[in-house]
Formats: C-alpha cells, sequence, structure tokens
C-alpha cells in the first residue's frame, strides 16, 4: 500500500483496546473427520470495536490496516476469525459496503463449480445460503450475516485473486448480499 502512495497504518486490535472480545471457553475442531474439543485456547469472540480510535486514524487521511488479533478484558491476546472482525469493524464504522475477498469467485451454489455462482442474494436468503457454503465460506457468510445486522447495507464476497479486487467487488463482482430494506425498497 506504500508503494500506491496510501497512508496506510498498521495495527492490530490489541493496539488502543481497538478489538475488545471474550474468550472462549472451548473451541471445536475437525480432524481427520472427527470432531475435537479444544479448550484453554486463546480464541475469542469480539464484543466491542473501538471506533474512536479508527475516526481518530481516518480523520487524519491514514487507513487503518487491522491484524485480526483481539483483547480479553484481562488484556490477554485473543485469536479472532478475520471476517468477523471485519464485520465487527464495518458495523462500527457504519460502512455502506463490506468486502470480503476470498480465493474463489464468491459463493457457488454446487462448490467448485464456478459456472453455479450465486451473484445476488438477500438477508432473508443468508440461512439456505449457509447451507450451500463449504469450508471457509461458512465464516464469510455469518461475517455477512453480522455485518448487515450491524447496519452495513451491502456486503460482497468477492474473488481476491483477480486483478483490481476491490474495484471489481464494488462493480458488482462475486455474490453481492443486501440488507432487507433495500429489497423492500426495490421492488417499490
Amino acid at each position: 500500500m506504500q508503494k500506491l502512495r496510501v497512508k496506510a497504518f498498521g495495527l492490530c486490535g490489541l493496539d488502543g483496546r481497538l478489538l475488545q472480545a471474550m474468550r472462549k471457553d472451548s473451541i471445536q475442531s475437525v480432524e481427520n473427520g472427527k470432531r475435537k474439543i479444544i479448550r484453554d485456547d486463546y480464541t475469542g469472540k469480539i464484543e466491542a470495536v473501538n471506533s474512536d480510535l479508527l475516526h481518530l486514524l481516518l480523520n487524519a487521511n491514514y487507513l487503518p490496516v487491522i491484524a485480526p488479533v483481539a483483547v480479553s478484558e484481562n488484556g490477554e491476546a485473543l485469536n479472532v476469525d478475520a471476517d468477523r472482525a471485519a464485520a465487527m469493524i464495518a458495523s462500527a464504522l457504519r460502512a455502506e459496503t463490506l468486502i470480503l475477498l476470498t480465493a474463489v469467485p464468491g459463493l457457488m451454489k454446487n462448490f467448485p463449480d464456478e459456472s453455479t455462482l450465486i451473484r445476488q442474494l438477500s438477508q432473508s436468503q443468508l440461512a439456505a445460503a449457509s447451507e450451500a457454503a463449504q469450508g471457509r465460506m461458512k465464516k464469510k457468510i455469518l461475517g455477512a450475516e453480522e455485518a448487515l445486522k450491524g447496519g452495513v447495507s451491502r456486503v460482497v464476497i468477492a474473488d481476491g485473486r483477480i486483478e483490481k479486487p476491490i474495484s471489481s467487488a464494488l462493480y458488482g463482482s462475486g455474490t453481492v448480499i443486501q440488507q432487507l430494506y433495500q429489497e423492500t425498497y426495490s421492488a417499490i
């Protein structure tokens, strides 16, 4: 980003208590097809975002680049899901659009068949979309749902492997998920 003359400012969720999370008691893992419960893991779920710190940086024309590490109430570093962290940050900043980049064109009805790309979804279709999602895409769908509930108007799940992925996503490539009120408005 610096090569592109972007005033990027790198930080993680520990800095200034940017991402505050609750440490999970346990998490589930699948190894060799078997579900395991892992306890005493340093994994958390974000509960709050220090939007004042982000606004301070943005108002000074810096672009925050945030690593998905959060801080617990006890000051512990906690690993958090990047897509869900992005959703929480977008909601805290009252962003209009959240772009989640991935290594596929978007959500596919029949993964890995890219010809089955789902181009548009409404917020009401997210439960069904979660059923179609495979692997990490489930977390992206969950992040999209949380962002929309948090006030973000549109979430785009798009291909990060292509040239100009952000511009392409903003112009409608990938899977575009709209908030419910926009469905109603567009139907009028």
